[in-house]
């Protein structure tokens, strides 16, 4: 107990970080699905786990810069939860591209996760990728990685400094234009069948003029996207599984270039 009360401030500092994490990461920050106490709970024990791991090498005072330190502590978890959670929304965007082809795009449904209307292939394959990432224990992953990040970035750090030179910025905008490259490759093979097929009912078209196109056309597109999404289903685990090496890499990389910034400054 003296050890908890000598090192109180330090605690703190870890449980802030620990907390704007859960915020924004992914699978623990899935709205009303995971409640507010399981958060806060799971917080909890993680803070004792990075504080008898790592947070007992030097007490820090509470003065009156204090207030500073929780912030900044805070910016760092939110800012690592948000590039892990950035990748996430890699497949409600490759779903937003095939609802727009397919002309599905008017048929939206309110996700419960978030209250917000989402595709309904990006909802499919959002609930496939939340599978596979929990049967390949990426949960534990994203606890080591925060859990780590102390012995990355650790309480002493030089923050703001780090986010002055635009280092974690730059890296942060990379990351978006990763994010939407790949779910431009995920959306591919639908999005190229269904420009194929646009063209070959324009020809129909001019070579048929009395062929009514929009009797026709809009349900073939779905047919022919669904037959395609079928075909593509065996291989979800493959592009997963680089969705979420690359989600990681990119979460290990900002606090490589946080400390590094840090130091340079």
């Amino acid at each position: 107990m003296e050890l908890l009360f000598s090192f109180w401030p330090n605690i703190l500092l870890i449980f802030c970080r620990i907390t704007g994490f859960f915020v924004t990461a992914p699978i623990f920050s899935t709205g009303n699905n995971v409640p507010p106490r399981f958060r806060i709970g799971i917080s909890v024990f993680v803070t004792l786990f990075v504080f008898f791991a790592s947070g007992t090498e030097t007490a820090l005072p509470m003065d009156n810069q204090y207030i500073l330190y929780v912030i900044r502590e805070t910016l760092i978890g939110v800012l690592i939860g948000f590039v892990a959670y950035l990748f996430f929304t890699v497949v409600q965007i490759a779903g937003m591209f095939i609802d727009m082809q397919m002309g599905l795009g008017i048929a939206n449904v309110i996700d419960p996760m978030t209250g917000a209307q989402s595709p309904i292939f990006g909802s499919f394959k959002y609930m496939v990728a939340v599978l596979l990432f929990l049967s390949w224990n990426g949960h534990h992953y994203l606890l080591m990685g925060i859990m780590d990040s102390y012995q990355t970035i650790p309480l002493n750090n030089a923050f703001f400094e780090a986010l002055s030179s635009g280092t974690p910025v730059e890296w942060l905008v990379r990351c978006l234009g990763t994010a939407f490259t790949l779910a431009f490759q995920m959306a591919a093979p639908i999005v190229a069948s269904m420009f194929l097929t646009d063209v070959a009912l324009g020809i129909l078209t001019k070579s048929a003029p009395q062929f009514n196109i929009f009797v026709v056309g809009i349900p073939l597109k779905m047919i022919l996207g669904f037959a395609i999404m079928f075909l593509l289903v065996s291989g979800f685990a493959a592009l997963f599984q680089n969705l979420f090496n690359t989600l990681f890499d990119s979460m290990f990389e900002m606090m490589r270039l946080i400390r590094q910034a840090s130091e340079v400054s």
